[in-house]
């Protein structure tokens, strides 16, 4: 879920994780009363979070090259959306 968030913010999308400290609870508690839960900030924004989660699912690990950091070159498995070395988001 943190990922996924992640995958949202990074293409400008607001959102947040709801019961995330209620997972300890699991078990004591019914599944359904602590499941985390990723939300939208702005319900105007559900199409296009939708279209990027759904594209994020498709594109299995390894399937797709690498790619090249714009700022310094560092190469990078698909699913990172910005540079590990110098934290330049990855350019569209």
């Amino acid at each position: 879920m943190h990922h996924l968030k992640n995958v949202l913010e990074a293409e400008g999308i607001r959102c947040y994780l709801r019961n995330e400290l209620l997972t300890r609870l699991a078990g004591e508690i019914p599944f359904t009363e602590c499941a985390l839960e990723l939300h939208l900030v702005d319900e105007a924004d559900r199409w296009r979070a939708e279209r990027l989660l759904e594209d994020w699912r498709r594109a299995a690990p390894g399937t797709a090259p690498p790619w090249a950091c714009d700022a310094c070159g560092e190469q990078l498995e698909v699913q990172f959306t910005a540079c590990w070395r110098c934290g330049r988001p990855r350019a569209r």
